[in-house]
């Protein structure tokens, strides 16, 4: 399915896969609609994509934590197309590793209003511009701590979980529309994700991926791009990706050098 000229969202586009899902789409000579909370880096990426051959960037300070900013964000785009043809739900994000007895509130609270409640709150903003039976794309970023659960991650694995069954309910709904509803579950990939996870701890964060060949944002990307670009009578439902390193979520190998 050739994407040029068509419209794409992408929410969290200010780094990791949202950015490199934006070049990606960018690269088809698609029309972007980028929204992230930190304007200077959505800037930048977005001169990326102008120089990538985007047909047009238009990248807006967007928290999806918060109601009113993205219904405003939704409401403005009608002033540009009244179509899009793939959201692309990718804020989201973990918050300290810490177990149930000694999580902070603050953590929890962030995971869910990004990973869960903007992805809903996303989705309703942008469901009515969705063209049917048009080949239209609503594609989740999931995780695959939405799989299986692990020590210090019970808020960010709920969350993960909830995006794929709030995937599936969407697959449901919009059945007979022609909209396609699918998830991607990355597993171990080197974005900003632990460092922000470990609140900016840069030794920490490095820990995670030493010796280890993780996946790249540009490989989920390349993903997502595959996904969206199929035929509008196939839909991929839920795609898994891990770098070959990693078996499992707790399976893991690490080389180690002398």
């Amino acid at each position: 399915m050739n994407l040029a000229g068509r419209w794409v969202v992408i929410t969290g586009a200010s780094s990791g896969f949202g950015a490199a899902a934006a070049r990606a789409f960018a690269r088809e000579r698609c029309h972007l609609l980028l929204g992230a909370r930190r304007k200077h880096r959505l800037e930048q990426v977005a001169a990326q994509c102008r120089a990538d051959g985007a047909a047009s960037v238009h990248a807006s300070a967007v928290d999806v934590g918060v109601t009113s900013e993205v219904e405003s964000w939704a409401l403005d785009a009608r002033a540009r197309t009244d179509a899009v043809h793939v959201l692309v739900n990718n804020a989201g994000g973990a918050h300290g590793l810490d177990p149930v007895a000694t999580a902070r509130d603050a953590d929890w609270d962030a995971m869910v209003q990004s990973n869960f409640l903007g992805l809903l709150r996303v989705t309703r903003a942008w469901i009515p511009l969705l063209p049917r039976h048009d080949g239209a794309w609503i594609l989740n970023v999931g995780s695959i701590a939405g799989h299986v659960a692990y020590e210090g991650g019970a808020a960010y694995c709920g969350v993960k979980a909830a995006e794929r069954s709030v995937t599936q309910a969407l697959r449901l709904e919009l059945n007979g529309t022609g909209i396609r509803v699918g998830t991607i579950d990355p597993g171990m990939a080197e974005t900003e994700f632990s460092l922000v996870r470990f609140a900016g701890d840069g030794a920490r964060a490095a820990k995670v991926y030493e010796g280890v060949e993780a996946l790249r944002a540009e490989d989920v990307a390349e993903a997502m791009l595959w996904m969206a670009t199929r035929p509008p009578h196939v839909c991929i439902d839920e795609m898994v990706i891990k770098p070959t390193d990693q078996a499992a979520f707790h399976k893991v190998h690490r080389r180690t050098t002398r």
